[in-house]
């Protein structure tokens, strides 16, 4: 199990380390995503997008998260 979270650990950061070495830092957030979960695409592996999760903040669930 723990060698399967490595090897996929490793697989993530090579498709982030691919986009960062092709386009290099100034771009906005949305166009390294893009990219991130084309390479992550490309690798085999699923991804989703700007996943909503609950917050709970000072006693509160906050629905911004």
């Amino acid at each position: 199990m723990r060698d399967d979270l490595n090897h996929l650990g490793e697989r993530i950061i090579g498709a982030a380390l691919k986009v960062h070495t092709a386009l290099g830092p100034g771009l906005l957030e949305s166009a390294y995503e893009a990219c991130l979960m084309h390479e992550l695409s490309k690798a085999g592996l699923q991804a989703a997008r700007q996943v909503a999760l609950p917050l709970r903040y000072d006693g509160v669930e906050l629905d911004c998260a």
